[in-house]
C-alpha cells in the first residue's frame, strides 16, 4: 500500500550513483540516533502520537508497554499514509510543516529508534479496518547494499554497518490494540538497550503532556504495573502569534528556509498546582522546544517554547529570534504569576538572577526587570499591588492587622520578610525599629489609649531593644517616645503584692495612687486604659509608692520644691507616698530637702525642722538654725511620717546597701562624708575596681548636737549603737573592717568632756599609755568608749592607722610625763613596727645626761647599739632601748645609730695580756687575750674600756669585765666578772650561784 518498493529502488538508485550519498545518509542517520536523539525515543514517540491526534483532532493517547526485550507505542490520531512513511524514510524533511501546532519540526525524529532496535516496524488500522504498516530492517538492507558492487566499498569501509530507516518494507502482519489506530513496534537490541529504554519509561513525567498539549495521556505499562501522565494539576499560562513578513526577514535572517516556512510562535508555562508536594515529579528543569533539550532551565516551573535549536537539537540557537522569545517567555512568567493565587507560596516562584546558563540567566533578567511594577502581592487592606509598593514586616496576623492603615503596602502574615525574592520583587522590609517609629505623629494622633493597649496585646516582642522605643498614652493626654521613665499604675498597686506576680494588668477603675494627687510631681503615669505587661517589660516601673518616689522626677520635685511658687501640693503628694510607701526614718535622706512649712509659717527644708515633741530637740545647738514642724502636717500624717521625710526627731539614721566606696557614688549627704571616705580608703590597698560597703549604716545630723553626755549616752545604745560598730567592706574579693562613718565622725570631735576621743584612754587601760592619754569620763561602757576612738592598750594604739605616728607626736610633746621605765617600754614596742608605717618624727623622747627629755632631731639625737660608744656620744640625746633593737628602732625613726656618728678608733697604746683562767670558765666565749691600757684613749677620749676590731681593750677592772663580757655575748654578766676579777678565791662560789639559776634563764 505504501509503495515501499519504488521507496528502496529509488533510494538505492541514488546511493548506485553517488556512493558518496549512501554514506551521507549513514552517517547521518548515526549522528541523529546515537547524538542528538540517542535518549529522545519516548520522547519522539509521544510527539509522534501527539501530531496524530492533533491531525485527526481527537484527544490524544499513548500507551507504552515494555516486555519480553520488545517496546510497543500504541495511540490514537491520524493513521500512517503515504507521506509520513515518506517522511520517516528521510532525513531532515518533514511532512508536518504546515500543521500548526505540530510537535514534530524537523524530521529526524523517528530516528532516535535506531539507538535501541535493528528492526523497527509502524502499522496503522485505516477507517476502513484495514491495517497496514511498514517495517525496516538492518540485515535485509544490508544484502541489498551488498548486492551493488558500486557500493562495496562504501559498505567495506563502514564495517557492514548501513543506513536503517531509508529502506522500508512493507508489513502488513501487525496487530493494532482495540482502541488505538497506530502501533509501533520495536524489538530492542539488547541487555542495553532495553535498559536505556527502561530509564527513558521512568523518567517519563508531566513533561510530555504539558509540551503536546494534543496528548492528553501516557500510560506507561511495565513490569505488570500501568502509570498513568497527564497535565491534570498544572496551571498553565501559553501566548502565541504569527510572524508578519516584516518579523519574518528580521527574526529568520540566520534560520532554514523550512523554519521560516513555519512563521508561528508559542510560549507555554506550566507549574504544579500544588507546589508543596514534588508535584513536577520526573520534569527536568530544561528548556522544552517543544521537546526536552539540555538547555538547563533552573526556574520553578516548566517553558515549552518554539525556540530555535542548533542542529544537534539539543541546545537553543542564540540570535533575534531566540532574543524575542526570551522576551515573550519573561511576560508570559509574569503573567502566570498573576493568575497563581496570591499566597507566600508565590515567593519560591519568583526568580534570582543567577542562572545556570546564558538561556536561564536572559530569561530570569528580563523576568526581574518586570516584576517590581507588576501587581502580585496581596495587602492586608489596600488588595494587590505592585512589589514596589509593597511593605514587610514580621509579625502575628493580629499586629499586621492594627499597623496595616499606618505601614502603607503591608503584607499580610505568612509573608515572610527575610524571604530574597521580596528583594527581586522591589518589596521594602520594614524593621519593628522603623514600625515603631511610624507609630508617631498625625498617624495615630486619633488613637485612644484602648487601642494603644490593644497593640502592646499583639506588638511582637521577641527583640525589646528594637520595640523599646514605642509610644505610650500619659494620664495627662501626653503621648511619650518609650516606656522606660513611665509608670503604670495597677489595682495593686500601694499593696503588698510584688510586680513580678502580676500577670495581667486590666484597665483599673480604681487605685490606691491618684493621678490627680500624684500630679504636682509631674510624673509620666500611663493611661490606666492602656496599661499592659509589656510596658513593664520594656522598662516601665509599676507604680508602687516606692517607685513612685524613687522616679527622677520625683527627686526633682522634691529638690525645686523650696524655690517653687506653691509647694505645698508637692509636700502633700511625696508625704502620703512616704506614708503609704511605709519609709522609716533614713531609708531616703534625699527627702530631706522636701519644702516643708514649720509652725513659725515659714518654709523649710525638711532635714531642717524638728518635731516638737521628738528626743532630738532638747539635744541640737540653740543657735542652730531649725525649725518645728507645723502641728497640722504632725496631725495629719504623724511623726513617723515625718521622720521618714527628713524631719528630725531622735537621731536620723542613713541606711543604704552595696554602697561604692568611690567619691562619685558614695554620697549620703553627710557632714565630712568625703573626708571619711578619703580616711577609709587609706586604710585599703590601691584597687581597680572600687570597694563595696555591703550594708552602710550612718546617724546624721551629728554636727548640730551640743548636749553630748546625753547624746552619747543614746548613740551607745540599740539601735543607734549599730552605727558606732565597724563596717565590713569587701575589697579585692576578701572582707575587711573599717571605721564606720559615724564612730569616726565622733573620733575627730571634742564629745567626751570637751575632750576628743583619741586624746582618751579606759580607765582601765594599758598602764604604758598613762601620762599620754587623759582618762576617759564614766557613764560609757569600755566598748562603746573604744569604738569612737578611745585608746585601750599600747598593742591595739599601734596596730591601729595612724598609731605609731600618734605614738611618737605624743611622746614628743613636753607638757606629758614619761619615766625612763615607761620610755624604755615604748621604744621596745615601736621598734616592731614596720617603718614604712612612719613618717620620720621632727622631735624625740630621749635621755640626756640622765634626765628624759624632748629633743628635736636638729639636736642629734641617735640610737645606741653598744654600750662602749656611751662615753663617745654622751653629749648627744640618747634613745636608750635593749642594744639588739637598735638597728630596728634607727630605721622607725630614721635616727642614726651612735657607731654611725663616731669613729670609734682606740689612739693609745696597750700591752696584750691573757685572760684569767678563771674569766674563762665563766666567759667560755670570752677572747684569750686583750690590751690593757694605763689610759685608754677612743677618739681622743678618755674611756674605761672598749671593743675594737675583734680585740678587747680596757682600763682598770670594770672595764676589764664590761669589754670581756661584751666580747663573749654575756652582758648580763658584767658584774659577776668585775666581782671575779677583784678576788680569784670567790670563782667556786659564784659558778655555783650560776648552777642554781632558773631554767628560764639557761
Amino acid at each position: 500500500m505504501f509503495d515501499t518498493a519504488r521507496l528502496r529502488d529509488t533510494v538505492l538508485a541514488a546511493w548506485t550513483a553517488s556512493p558518496a550519498r549512501f554514506r551521507e545518509d549513514a552517517n547521518a542517520e548515526e549522528d541523529f540516533a546515537l547524538g542528538g536523539y540517542r535518549d529522545r525515543l519516548v520522547v519522539e514517540l509521544a510527539q509522534n502520537a501527539a501530531d496524530a491526534a492533533l491531525r485527526a483532532g481527537v484527544p490524544g493517547r499513548l500507551r507504552l508497554t515494555l516486555a519480553d526485550g520488545v517496546l510497543l507505542a500504541a495511540n490514537v490520531g491520524a493513521p500512517l499514509d503515504q507521506t509520513g512513511v515518506e517522511g520517516l524514510c528521510t532525513l531532515r524533511v518533514s511532512g508536518k510543516k504546515d500543521e500548526v501546532g505540530a510537535a514534530g519540526r524537523f524530521g529526524v525524529g523517528f530516528a532516535a529508534v535506531v539507538s535501541v532496535t535493528d528492526a523497527p516496524s509502524i502499522a496503522s488500522r485505516l477507517p476502513s479496518g484495514e491495517v497496514h504498516g511498514v517495517r525496516w530492517s538492518r540485515e535485509e538492507t544490508a544484502a541489498l547494499v551488498a548486492a551493488r558492487p558500486e557500493l562495496s566499498a562504501e559498505l567495506e569501509g563502514r564495517e557492514g554497518h548501513v543506513p536503517l530507516l531509508r529502506l522500508p518494507f512493507s508489513d502488513d502482519s501487525l496487530e493494532v490494540p482495540e482502541g488505538f489506530d497506530t502501533l509501533v513496534r520495536l524489538p530492542l537490541r539488547d541487555e542495553a538497550a532495553e535498559q536505556a529504554v527502561r530509564r527513558m519509561l521512568e523518567e517519563a513525567g508531566p513533561a510530555l503532556p504539558l509540551s503536546m498539549p494534543a496528548l492528553e495521556t501516557v500510560e506507561i505499562e511495565m513490569d505488570g504495573r500501568i502509570r498513568t501522565i497527564s497535565a491534570e494539576g498544572w496551571h498553565v499560562v501559553a501566548e502565541s502569534g504569527t510572524f508578519t513578513p516584516e518579523q519574518v526577514a528580521e527574526l529568520f535572517a540566520d534560520r532554514p528556509t523550512e523554519e521560516r516556512a513555519r512563521p508561528y510562535w508559542e510560549v507555554r508555562w506550566a507549574v504544579p498546582g500544588d507546589r508543596r508536594a514534588d508535584a513536577r515529579g520526573r520534569v527536568h528543569r530544561v528548556v522544552h522546544a517543544p521537546t526536552p533539550s539540555d538547555e538547563p532551565l533552573d526556574l520553578p516551573a516548566l517553558l515549552i517554547a518554539s525556540f530555535p535549536m542548533t542542529t544537534d537539537r539539543r541546545h537553543v540557537a542564540p540570535g533575534p529570534l531566540t532574543d524575542f522569545l526570551v522576551a515573550r517567555a519573561a511576560e508570559a512568567y509574569v503573567r502566570l504569576l498573576g493568575e497563581l493565587p496570591a499566597t507566600p507560596d508565590l515567593l519560591d516562584l519568583v526568580p534570582g538572577l543567577m542562572g545556570k546558563g546564558a538561556l536561564d540567566a536572559a530569561i530570569r533578567r528580563e523576568i526581574v526587570r518586570a516584576l517590581p511594577d507588576t501587581p502580585l502581592l496581596p495587602t492586608v487592606s489596600e488588595g494587590v499591588v505592585p512589589g514596589n509598593q509593597a511593605r514587610a514586616v514580621e509579625g502575628p496576623a493580629e499586629f499586621l492587622e492594627k499597623i496595616a492603615g499606618i505601614v502603607p503596602g503591608l503584607l499580610p502574615a505568612g509573608w515572610s520578610s527575610r524571604h530574597p525574592a521580596l528583594a527581586t520583587l522591589g518589596v521594602r522590609r520594614v524593621e519593628p525599629a522603623d514600625v515603631v517609629d511610624m507609630l508617631s505623629g498625625e498617624a495615630v494622633e486619633d488613637k485612644d489609649p484602648a487601642w494603644w493597649r490593644s497593640l502592646y496585646e499583639v506588638l511582637p516582642a521577641d527583640d525589646p531593644e528594637a520595640i523599646g522605643a514605642i509610644a505610650v498614652p500619659l494620664a495627662d493626654g501626653r503621648l511619650v517616645r518609650g516606656p522606660r521613665g513611665t509608670l503604670v499604675l495597677s489595682q495593686e498597686s500601694g499593696t503588698s503584692e510584688p510586680a513580678s506576680s502580676l500577670t495581667s494588668l486590666d484597665p483599673p477603675s480604681l487605685t490606691s495612687l491618684d493621678p490627680a494627687l500624684l500630679a504636682p510631681l509631674g510624673l509620666r503615669i500611663v493611661h490606666p486604659d492602656a496599661a499592659h505587661p509589656l510596658l513593664l517589660r520594656l522598662g516601665a516601673a509599676e507604680a508602687t509608692p516606692r517607685t513612685v518616689l524613687e522616679d527622677p522626677l520625683t527627686h526633682a520635685a522634691v529638690a525645686e520644691s523650696q524655690n517653687s511658687a506653691d509647694p505645698e501640693p508637692v509636700a502633700q503628694a511625696v508625704l502620703a507616698l512616704v506614708d503609704a510607701a511605709g519609709l522609716t526614718a533614713g531609708e531616703a535622706p534625699w527627702l530631706a530637702e522636701l519644702a516643708l512649712r514649720g509652725a513659725d509659717g515659714e518654709l523649710y527644708a525638711a532635714g531642717e525642722l524638728l518635731l516638737a515633741e521628738g528626743s532630738l530637740a532638747g539635744l541640737i545647738d540653740p543657735e542652730v538654725p531649725f525649725g518645728v514642724a507645723a502641728p497640722d502636717l504632725v496631725e495629719k500624717f504623724g511623726p513617723h511620717v515625718l521622720a521618714a521625710a527628713g524631719v528630725l526627731d531622735g537621731f536620723a539614721v542613713v541606711n543604704d546597701s552595696d554602697v561604692l566606696l568611690d567619691p562619685a557614688e558614695c554620697d549620703h549627704d553627710l557632714d565630712l562624708e568625703d573626708e571619711w571616705l578619703e580616711a577609709v580608703l587609706d586604710l585599703l590597698p590601691d584597687l581597680d575596681v572600687p570597694p563595696v560597703v555591703r550594708e552602710f549604716t550612718a546617724v546624721r545630723d551629728l554636727e548640730y548636737v551640743a548636749d553630748w553626755q546625753n547624746a552619747l549616752a543614746l548613740l551607745s545604745r540599740p539601735p543607734l549603737r549599730a552605727a558606732l560598730r565597724p563596717m565590713r567592706v569587701l575589697a579585692a574579693g576578701e572582707t575587711v573592717e573599717v571605721p564606720s562613718y559615724t564612730a569616726w565622725w565622733l573620733s575627730r570631735h571634742e564629745v567626751l568632756a570637751g575632750r576628743r576621743p583619741t586624746e582618751l584612754r579606759l580607765p582601765t587601760g594599758d598602764p604604758l599609755l598613762f601620762g599620754l592619754y587623759g582618762e576617759a569620763p564614766a557613764g560609757i561602757d569600755d566598748d562603746a568608749l573604744k569604738m569612737i576612738g578611745v585608746r585601750s592598750t599600747l598593742a591595739d594604739l599601734l596596730d591601729s592607722h595612724g598609731g605609731p605616728e600618734e605614738l611618737l607626736d605624743l611622746l614628743a610633746d613636753s607638757s606629758l610625763e614619761v619615766d625612763r621605765a615607761q620610755l624604755r617600754s615604748l621604744w621596745i614596742a615601736l621598734a616592731a613596727v614596720d617603718p614604712d608605717r612612719v613618717s620620720p618624727p621632727e622631735a624625740v623622747r630621749a635621755v640626756l645626761k640622765g634626765t628624759v627629755t624632748v629633743a628635736d632631731v636638729e639636736d642629734g639625737p641617735v640610737v645606741v647599739e653598744a654600750p662602749d660608744l656611751l662615753p663617745l656620744v654622751e653629749d648627744r640625746p640618747l634613745v636608750l632601748a635593749p642594744f639588739d633593737l637598735a638597728e630596728a628602732l634607727s630605721e622607725v625613726l630614721d635616727l642614726p645609730l651612735a657607731g654611725e656618728v663616731v669613729t670609734g678608733a682606740v689612739t693609745s697604746a696597750g700591752t696584750e695580756k691573757p685572760v684569767p683562767p678563771e674569766v674563762r670558765s665563766l666567759l667560755p666565749g670570752a677572747p684569750a687575750t686583750y690590751v690593757e691600757h694605763d689610759e685608754l684613749l677612743v677618739d681622743g677620749r678618755p674611756v674605761p674600756w672598749r671593743f675594737f676590731e675583734g680585740a678587747v681593750h680596757a682600763t682598770g677592772v670594770d672595764g676589764l669585765a664590761r669589754g670581756l663580757a661584751w666580747a663573749a655575748g654575756q652582758w648580763g654578766d658584767r658584774l659577776a666578772v668585775a666581782a671575779l676579777l677583784r678576788d680569784p678565791a670567790r670563782v667556786p662560789l659564784l659558778l655555783a650561784e650560776a648552777d642554781l639559776d632558773p631554767t628560764a634563764s639557761i
